[in-house]
């Protein structure tokens, strides 16, 4: 399911308009990408829990090349299922 389609499957489910559905979706990906870039964790009960992870400095290896290069460490967010969305998987 791609953007497009899970605002036509809000709008359906809520019975509201495709632009108040893509209003609400982007309000939700902006405030959950605020939390976590604040280092914040955002916990959806039965959903699941969208975190920040550190991944550390490592040393990788140029697949043309060969060569060693160092790869630098970053934050990356992570998301993990709560036990309802885990049921219907």
């Amino acid at each position: 399911m791609n953007k497009a389609q899970l605002i036509d499957a809000i709008a359906a489910d809520a019975g509201i308009s495709k632009a108040q559905a893509k209003s609400a979706l982007d309000s939700f990906t902006s405030n959950v990408g605020s939390a976590l870039s604040s280092n914040d964790k955002v916990s959806l009960v039965g959903f699941g829990t969208f975190s920040v992870s550190v991944r550390g400095a490592r040393e990788g290896r140029n697949p043309q090349t060969g060569q060693t290069i160092k790869i630098a460490a970053k934050k990356v967010a992570k998301f993990k299922a709560g036990a309802e969305l885990s049921g219907k998987l």
